[in-house]
């Protein structure tokens, strides 16, 4: 254990010393600060709105940049220290290949976990205190859920990084695995969803297609912060769509860990079987 969170621990001074957690922090905190601010401009209205409607627009947002973020971080994990020659040197060391990816691992989770903490935590105190919602236990509640669910949601694109990272052969190849994960889970899984809703005309109804949202982890995180919270829910319409034990906010929190340990798992195994 010492061995893997030495490993974390250089991750994690990196991360630092590169500015990633500066820049997810800045980057986070823009995001929500905007939002809140510009958020209902559409109407005519400039002006910080409720932490409510913050979080739907955030959780409608995030899907696009958490994941790409995960992924430009750690992408090139593993492959990225073979190209360089520093891979074959760590496992030199008395390291074994799984102590060495689970410190990676560790490292830039916790990287994501304290930028997406510092950013919309920043930005949450802010907008509470310009919209005077400080006070409402609800909201923070529901607030603090969006920060843990967006730090697991960033998990999941990590560990799934690292699979790309173990099975491929060249730095390039890391990028374009990335891209194309980011592409199917963003983009295509759901524009797919919509097809089959618009090819059986709606005779499917919404049953399977509630349960078909957690084979995404974007989507079981869009869930649990739009339909999981009453002060959220009224901003939405998903409540029809994931109703029930299944969707409560504990339940897609316990998906998004499953869908953190499932990759990681797999690129566990993946590492342990390549030849360096």
């Amino acid at each position: 254990m010492n061995t893997i969170l030495i490993v974390a621990g250089k991750e994690f001074r990196d991360g630092l010393r590169n500015s990633w957690v500066l820049f997810i922090s800045l980057v986070f905190a823009f995001l929500a600060i905007g939002l809140a601010y510009f958020g209902a401009s559409a109407s005519g209205v400039v002006g910080f709105t409720s932490l409510a409607t913050t979080i739907v627009s955030l959780a409608s947002l995030a899907i696009f940049l958490i994941p790409l973020i995960a992924l430009l971080l750690a992408y090139d994990s593993i492959i990225g220290e073979e190209e360089q020659g520093t891979l074959l040197l760590l496992l030199t060391y008395p390291l074994r290949h799984s102590q060495l990816l689970l410190g990676k691992f560790i490292g830039h989770a916790s990287i994501m976990a304290v930028s997406t903490l510092t950013g919309f935590g920043v930005a949450a105190i802010l907008i509470a205190l310009l919209s005077g919602e400080m006070f409402d236990i609800k909201l923070w509640q529901a607030f603090a859920f969006f920060i843990l669910s967006a730090t697991l949601l960033g998990w999941v694109f990590i560990a799934l990084a690292y699979v790309s990272s173990v099975m491929v052969s060249e730095k390039s190849r890391a990028a374009g695995a990335a891209l194309l994960i980011w592409f199917w889970f963003v983009l295509v899984f759901d524009m797919l969803m919509l097809g089959g809703l618009v090819i059986s005309k709606g005779a499917a109804g919404s049953d399977w297609l509630a349960y078909l949202l957690l084979l995404n982890p974007t989507d079981v995180f869009r869930l649990a912060n739009l339909a999981g919270f009453e002060a959220v829910r009224n901003y939405t319409g998903l409540a029809h769509v994931a109703a029930g034990p299944l969707f409560e906010p504990a339940v897609l929190t316990g998906v998004l860990v499953l869908w953190v340990v499932g990759p990681l798992s797999l690129a566990l195994w993946l590492f342990n079987r390549r030849q360096i």
